[in-house]
């Protein structure tokens, strides 16, 4: 979220974000406090924000479940990592914690974790993200967030991001040392080559 303001986005009825650099929040704290609050979508970034949304309403949690099953099937046939449900954080390199609406990670870096970072907060950004718009991230000042999002995503690790806008029917694909692709009203996109043979139907979700 590095240089976008924060004005419009406080005034959103689905979201807010709170300045708690002095609070210092730990991992323990961050994760109970995500637990004490499961109707909500928190992340923290690297400046120290806390970022509260509400959950995806029901026609936006369709999609995510269509784009989340054929990515798990595709990688239960590939063999050579695992995806995460919704929301699952990761503690990117640069300290913040961000939660992909669907993520894939190579299994030899899952296995290279100890036990207790796999049950917590991985400190990891996964190899592949997804991002999908709903419909408040149609307003301008949103899309610019979910844009530095998906730019703190390669910026820490990451080989492939798909940002996902079913309203205009666009895919904005996202690589390491590449300017960001605009695929128009596209049937279908594919992951090659950090995700060989991998094909989601996109058409599917509009």
């Amino acid at each position: 979220m590095a240089n976008v303001p924060l004005t419009e986005e406080l005034v959103a009825d689905d979201l807010l974000v709170l300045n708690v650099e002095k609070v210092g929040l730990t991992d323990e704290q961050f994760v109970e406090l995500c637990l004490d609050n499961r109707e909500l979508h928190l992340e923290l970034t690297a400046r120290k924000e806390l970022v509260i949304m509400t959950l995806p309403g029901g026609k936006t949690g369709r999609r995510g479940t269509h784009i989340c099953t054929n990515l798990e099937n595709w990688a239960r046939q590939n063999g050579t990592g695992i995806t995460f449900v919704p929301f699952t954080l990761f503690l990117l390199p640069n300290g913040a914690r961000r939660a992909p609406d669907a993520s894939w990670l190579r299994r030899d870096r899952w296995d290279a974790l100890t036990d207790e970072q796999q049950e917590k907060i991985p400190p990891l950004c996964p190899d592949f993200v997804v991002e999908l718009m709903s419909p408040s991230d149609r307003r301008p000042v949103r899309f610019r967030m979910l844009q530095a999002k998906m730019a703190e995503y390669i910026d820490n690790g990451a080989q492939l991001g798909w940002l996902i806008d079913p309203f205009k029917k666009n895919v904005y694909v996202h690589r390491p040392n590449e300017p960001v692709q605009i695929l128009e009203d596209p049937t279908t996109i594919h992951g090659d080559p950090v995700l060989p043979r991998f094909t989601l139907q996109v058409s599917d979700i509009w």
